[in-house]
């Protein structure tokens, strides 16, 4: 198991924090502000509801954000996935990139990433959230791949016809495939050779050890948290955790007070409990580090995509925040590096690297 060394504790000044959190590039695996941004929301603004605008990003110190290419399950009927999918890729790169470009610039690469940081500018990245937008087809896989999608979910909370997700495993309506089905492997192979990384936050159990098994790069949860901390099925087991990380993946926290808190689980239920906290994330980050190592956690925060956030870490200007209760938690600006933007750059560098060789 691995062994956590933390520095002693103390207590750190507002500039030592603001310090340590500016010399990072922190990145964040999952926002879902284009939810909003697509009806007409100005991200320009500054605004007192939601979690994410460019001036918020900023006094957050956020240096990459993925923003969600969200396709909600409702758009299979009629087969508008795909064009729902289209939309959602143009207002990132139209209402968020091209509208601000003092602000963000599209990143394609681990590269672009440091690229952007280095001209002072947010990485911007795109990642679909629901395996049903490509319809079935490794044509359009390829196509959204060409334009700019860099990550899969392989499904939301819909089962595909391809591939079980853990929001509808008790529907008996519902048409399931033991995992991923044949089809499935073949999304995830070809993923693999385009540089796609491979996301298994919503999946079922099965559907996760299965894209494990078959994907040739690592692969990440990008909003998901632990389910012994919180026992929700959107949430990863400690036997889950251990084998993403023994194969180079990524569990990316997700901030929404049910995945952090069992008491806001319960609440969500319909029991009466507190809203989740700062400290909360902090447990699951340290959960994960004290399972599997520092390499293996990271931020996927949901932001704009949840109804409750942690007190504490209520929007994107806190994440300063968490890395002080970090830092006096013990943990050092390195281990902090690594969990803030460290171990997704080295993800998606060995994804980008399994992409030539197949190529090769």
């Amino acid at each position: 198991m691995p062994v956590l060394l933390l520095a002693q504790t103390r207590q750190f000044s507002d500039a030592e924090v603001l310090a340590i959190h500016r010399s990072m590039l922190l990145i964040d695996t999952h926002n879902d502000v284009t939810s909003r941004t697509v009806a007409g929301l100005d991200l320009g603004e500054r605004r007192s509801q939601g979690h994410t605008d460019v001036p918020r990003l900023k006094e957050g110190g956020v240096g990459a954000q993925f923003f969600a290419v969200y396709v909600a399950a409702s758009y299979v009927n009629g087969n508008r996935s795909a064009h729902r999918a289209l939309e959602m890729i143009d207002t990132v790169r139209r209402d968020i990139i091209e509208r601000f470009p003092n602000d963000f610039q599209l990143a394609l690469t681990a590269d672009d990433m440091e690229a952007a940081r280095q001209r002072g500018k947010i990485a911007a990245l795109l990642g679909i959230e629901g395996g049903h937008a490509i319809e079935d087809s490794l044509r359009l896989l390829r196509t959204f791949y060409q334009l700019g999608v860099r990550y899969m979910t392989l499904t939301h909370s819909n089962t595909n016809n391809w591939a079980d997700s853990s929001g509808d495993l008790t529907n008996p309506k519902v048409q399931h495939h033991n995992g991923l089905t044949d089809f499935g492997r073949q999304v995830v192979r070809e993923m693999n050779r385009l540089g796609m990384i491979v996301d298994i936050s919503h999946v079922a159990d099965l559907t996760f050890w299965q894209a494990l098994e078959t994907s040739r790069a690592p692969i990440f949860a990008s909003h998901s948290s632990c389910r012994s901390l919180a026992n929700v099925p959107r949430n990863m087991t400690d036997e889950m955790i251990r084998a993403l990380a023994a194969k180079g993946g990524v569990i990316q926290i997700n901030f929404s007070c049910g995945f952090l808190s069992q008491k806001a689980a319960d609440s969500s239920r319909g029991s009466s409990g507190p809203r989740a906290t700062l400290d909360d994330v902090v447990a699951h980050i340290d959960h994960v580090v004290k399972l599997a190592g520092v390499d293996a956690v990271g931020l996927g925060s949901d932001f704009d995509g949840i109804g409750c956030t942690p007190a504490g870490l209520d929007d994107v200007s806190k994440f300063p925040s968490l890395t002080r209760a970090l830092l006096e938690k013990g943990y050092s600006p390195e281990q902090i590096r690594k969990i803030y933007g460290g171990n997704t750059l080295r993800l998606m560098r060995a994804v980008e690297r399994v992409s030539r060789e197949w190529k090769e």
